[in-house]
């Protein structure tokens, strides 16, 4: 069965599709589906030209995506989800509490997978697919997120929305976004070298 992660952001024409593009081309080679949506969506609306351009200068095609609006059946369906700001996290457990152990954001979900990319007690193990392994690491970065250290501002768990912004704000939105699925991508993917792994 298909693992889906699910990106949000408020209107999904910025954050959560560059999220969604960029881990989803990391993850190439595993049976894992990345979606994205708002919370607020510009539902139908492209991705504005600075966030097109910006974005393609960092290998990330943008120019297909539509503004899509968050529905309960997406939260349902989701394996994992990755808000891009606590406000967006809250809202999405407010409409389905259920959704808790699975929802973080971004910045938090990379947080738990740079604190534990090598420990191979948890990384190592035998699973059946993909889908397997990939939920019993959400279920370990559920169990554990409140031992790591927090960050000393809590707000940096959030990733500025750049829409509306200049260039300037996009890139350092699109730089933030990057640097943190580089490490969830190292988490997820399966490493040969490590004892038991497929």
């Amino acid at each position: 069965m298909t693992f889906t992660v699910l990106t949000v952001c408020t209107g999904n024409i910025c954050r959560s599709p560059y999220a969604e593009v960029d881990l989803q081309r990391r993850l190439a080679g595993l049976d894992v589906r990345v979606v994205s949506a708002g919370t607020g969506a510009l539902i139908g609306e492209p991705v504005p030209e600075p966030g097109l351009r910006l974005a393609a200068e960092a290998g990330i095609d943008l120019s297909g995506h539509r503004g899509r609006q968050i529905a309960e059946q997406d939260v349902r369906d989701a394996d994992l989800i990755l808000a891009l700001t606590r406000e967006h996290r809250k809202a999405i457990v407010a409409v389905s509490p259920a959704a808790l152990r699975r929802t973080f954001t971004l910045l938090e979900f990379a947080r738990i997978a740079e604190y534990f990319r090598n420990d191979a007690s948890v990384l190592s193990g035998t699973h059946a697919t993909d889908s397997d392994r990939l939920a019993h690491l959400v279920a370990f970065a559920a169990r554990v997120r409140g031992t790591i250290p927090p960050p000393d501002n809590p707000g940096d768990l959030d990733i500025t929305d750049p829409f509306l912004q200049s260039d300037a704000v996009y890139r350092e939105s699109y730089g933030t976004i990057s640097g943190a699925v580089g490490p969830i991508a190292e988490f997820l993917i399966p490493d040969p070298t490590r004892s038991g792994r497929e």
